[in-house]
């Protein structure tokens, strides 16, 4: 019965604890259903409510980091009805979304970012003279992110700048929250007494229960009051009102599939095995997670091998200039972390690693169409960035085995970093090779072939299908496997040079893709062979499952099969 904010206005307590324990029942039946961050709205439920009862979205503006927990405020501000399409392509994002409502300011859903577009947002109205409020939801595990303490460096300087930032203090990010400020939160929430933040310059109301909307109310109110950068520190529980999430040790249930899905073999289970093994050989193998652990697949190592694995918290350019530090020292680190939140760490990797020529491994998780978690998660931008990067290798494996084979390659090498990188995906049944020519391994070939096929890593198997139906309709193509795709092999040069036609296919984003750079090394050959880029449109692309966004783009056998035919057109 809430079409709105302005609903919530005239609920008596009574009526509020009704809507509260009515939105727990809605999201435990709609997520398990759709999938979704299930464990991380559980705990927001009265915090959204009191936010929305004391500010007035979208007048004031309400900024909320990372978004796993604004399922809630979708609810409450007339987005109940889209529920059932969670997540599905066209339909409701898994994330704060400005093109979906007014109330959404900010649609990154990366962490620790909230407090720097508040700072921004504050400077703003008060140059314009606004009255606008500025409130900003940050979760624990968000400060142990870097960018989060430069921001209220800012924010705590300028008390004629009224900033609210509601910490929601749950102990966890995914997993639970690490370092000293973690030790720190601890402390305030049984001490009170002077604190970091009032250090800072800034007010601190707190602790507040963050499941009684009453004392919410009363804190919020006080800081609005107060007229100045002030943090209201709230205790909840990650997976509040639902026993299984309550009692989930891992995550409180973070992030759920839909219920009744089959589990089945990912990459990142072949990695997790892979890396234990190499572990429990070599000595000097370290590993490094930005506060995932187990999605990053290195769960099994940390239990093994607690002294060698680290978790930095959500820091992911303190992991990566670690690294560094670490492989300087004599050890072979290996930083597993998702293959977008490598994007924000790539100017250390750039300047502390490769600049250094130290050995350190990224394994890249999530790498190309992610899905339904949508343009912030997809991982389309490594493989066109990273090989800009000097003594970088780049590998693509295209199956289970590749994968254990080129991680092992990886760590065996002492002159530089190497990179990684896999899907979100079923991990595909191994595609053998006829024969391997430098570091490349051919997959199929056919006498007379004017086409040779370039498939980087699990696009091998849509590209092997358009090989047959290539044939079929007289046209014989080579399909390779580069496996490393930076630098180029110059075998796969070679290769490409005896061809008439080169289609190269690979789900990063066009700029920078290897077919691009296997035409520019041809062109400075002197070889007339047309070489061509097949990747995805250098745009953000909206959620969907990774199966629906490959076939939109033309990256699957039709697609493929297509293009080919297209491309020897315009050569006739």
């Amino acid at each position: 019965m809430i079409s709105g904010p302005a609903d919530l206005a005239a609920k008596s307590t009574s009526e509020l604890a009704t809507v509260a324990n009515d939105i727990r029942d809605f999201l435990i039946r709609k997520v398990s259903r759709t999938g979704g961050h299930l464990g991380p709205n559980l705990g927001a439920v009265e915090l959204t409510i009191a936010l929305h009862r004391v500010f007035h979205s979208p007048h004031d503006v309400l900024l909320f980091d990372t978004g796993h927990q604004a399922y809630v405020h979708k609810i409450l501000t007339g987005r109940e009805s889209d529920f059932d399409s969670l997540r599905q392509a066209g339909g409701l994002s898994g994330y704060p979304s400005r093109s979906e409502s007014e109330h959404d300011v900010i649609e990154n859903s990366h962490a620790s970012t909230a407090l720097s577009y508040a700072d921004g947002w504050a400077k703003a109205f008060a140059l314009q003279q606004s009255t606008r409020r500025v409130v900003a939801v940050i979760g624990d595990g968000a400060l142990t992110g870097g960018m989060a303490w430069e921001a209220l460096n800012n924010i705590g300087s300028a008390p004629d700048r009224p900033v609210v930032i509601v910490l929601n203090d749950n102990g966890r990010s995914y997993a639970p929250t690490i370092g000293g400020i973690a030790s720190h939160l601890a402390v305030l929430r049984y001490e009170g007494d002077r604190n970091i933040f009032e250090d800072l310059g800034l007010a601190y109301i707190g602790p507040v229960d963050g499941h009684d909307i009453t004392d919410l109310e009363h804190a919020l109110r006080k800081a609005v009051r107060l007229n100045r950068p002030v943090v209201v520190h709230c205790l909840t529980r990650k997976g509040k009102g639902y026993a299984p999430a309550e009692e989930d040790e891992a995550d409180r249930l973070h992030a759920v599939g839909p219920v009744g899905a089959a589990k089945k073999r990912s990459w990142t289970s072949v990695f997790a095995e892979e890396i234990t093994a190499i572990g429990a050989e070599r000595e000097d193998i370290v590993c490094i997670t930005a506060a995932m652990a187990e999605p990053a697949g290195l769960a099994g190592f940390a239990s093994r091998f607690p002294d060698r694995m680290f978790d930095v918290g959500i820091a992911e350019q303190h992991a990566v200039t670690s690294a560094a530090g670490l492989a300087m020292a004599g050890m072979h680190p290996v930083v597993a972390i998702y293959s977008t939140f490598l994007n924000r760490a790539v100017d250390q990797l750039l300047m502390d690693v490769a600049l250094h020529r130290q050995p350190v491994t990224f394994v890249l998780d999530r790498a190309g169409i992610t899905g339904p978690d949508g343009p912030s998660h997809h991982g389309m931008w490594d493989s066109s960035i990273l090989p800009v990067v000097p003594g970088l290798r780049l590998a693509s494996p295209r199956d289970p085995a590749r994968l254990r084979e080129l991680l092992r390659e990886a760590v065996d090498v002492n002159d530089g970093p190497t990179v990684v990188r896999y899907p979100k995906a079923t991990a595909s049944d191994d595609i053998p090779a006829v024969r391997r020519t430098g570091h490349c391994d051919v997959l199929l070939e056919c006498p007379g072939a004017d086409v040779l096929l370039v498939a980087v890593g699990p696009l091998a198997s849509a590209c092997l299908q358009a090989a047959d139906e290539l044939r079929a309709q007289g046209v014989p193509v080579i399909v390779v496997d580069p496996r490393w795709i930076a630098p180029i092999d110059p075998c796969l040069l070679k290769l490409a040079g005896a061809h008439r036609l080169v289609v190269a296919v690979e789900d990063t984003t066009t700029p920078g893709a290897l077919g691009g750079r296997i035409a520019q090394a041809l062109a400075a050959n002197g070889s007339d062979t047309c070489a061509a880029t097949f990747a995805l449109p250098p745009r953000f692309l909206p959620h969907a499952s990774r199966s629906e966004i490959l076939r939109a783009h033309g990256l699957d056998a039709a697609g493929i099969t297509t293009t080919v035919l297209k491309r020897l057109e315009a050569l006739s």
